[in-house]
């Protein structure tokens, strides 16, 4: 059975930016490295990349924030422009830490995050690696069945344990013995946060701006993304339920400086599925290595 080193023991912080707070854990010495979480329900920073700061930590300062709307973090999101949000708070917090420049690291939710900053201000990114990200190529498509259990999550009779579980398990990842009840435990307490169930930070563009948000959300629609400098390592699992893995080729076309590594039998959380694999490809490719 694969075993994982747990985190380090990690600086914590709640950093005001712009009148809201981001919290940030923090690990390690090295150039600075941003690891940007998912949208699922219950997601969180550290919790997303359980399996993967101490080997970065290696080389990289590792901070770890919690996304708004998420975790610690102040809760709240501007539903017309969900990636631009991000993107605005994420390089706040960047500003607040007083960094020039960063690395990325963002999966699904977190990588659209991760490259709308990028197409806003390339220049604040030194470089940048995405996990089966959001927004790609999404009004070319109906949406897929995993990414509709997760929007559908606190609709309907609400959000449940076995809910999350069957998101997780059915849709998340490939090999379901993989996650571990405690996980699906602690994502379910952070989902059912009165202040999440109140505004959750994910959820189906609707009303008279739906569909401007929606061609807005999909980065293949967006004409920066084939200007975009910033040297890329688009990461997919072949088996992903949530983002479909044609995303990895739609961005490699694309962008001008992509590589494209596709996994075998790993679903939409490559981090966390393949950690070996992919804290080597990402450890290598953020200091030029590959």
């Amino acid at each position: 059975m694969t075993t994982h080193t747990q985190p380090p023991s990690m600086q914590e912080s709640l950093i005001d930016v712009a009148g809201k707070k981001i919290f940030v854990a923090e690990t390690g010495d090295g150039p600075p490295l941003l690891l940007l979480h998912g949208g699922g329900p219950g997601a969180s920073g550290v919790s997303n990349y359980a399996r993967n700061i101490a080997a970065l930590a290696k080389e990289y300062r590792v901070i770890v924030p919690d996304l708004p709307g998420y975790g610690r973090s102040t809760k709240g999101m501007d539903g017309a422009d969900p990636f631009g949000y991000l993107a605005d708070g994420i390089r706040g917090l960047i500003d607040e830490l007083g960094l020039d420049k960063t690395h990325l690291v963002g999966n699904s939710y977190g990588g659209a995050c991760a490259l709308r900053l990028a197409l806003d201000t390339p220049d604040r990114v030194e470089r940048m690696v995405l996990m089966g990200p959001g927004g790609i190529g999404t009004t070319r498509a109906l949406p897929t069945s995993g990414l509709n259990s997760l929007l559908n999550y606190y609709s309907g009779d609400g959000p449940s344990r076995p809910k999350l579980e069957k998101f997780i398990r059915t849709y998340l990842v490939f090999n379901a013995a993989d996650v571990p009840d405690s996980v699906i435990d602690a994502r379910y307490r952070d989902s059912i946060d009165p202040e999440v169930v109140a505004a959750p930070p994910l959820r189906r563009p609707s009303g008279r701006d739906a569909l401007r948000t929606l061609w807005k959300m999909d980065f293949t629609r967006d004409d920066r993304l084939s200007r975009l400098p910033v040297p890329t390592l688009v990461l997919w699992g072949a088996a992903d339920k949530v983002n479909r893995p044609s995303g990895g080729r739609m961005l490699a076309e694309r962008l001008p400086n992509c590589d494209l590594y596709v996994a075998a039998n790993t679903g939409h959380w490559v981090q966390f599925e393949r950690a070996e694999l992919f804290n080597r490809l990402c450890a290598d490719f953020l200091a030029g290595r590959r």
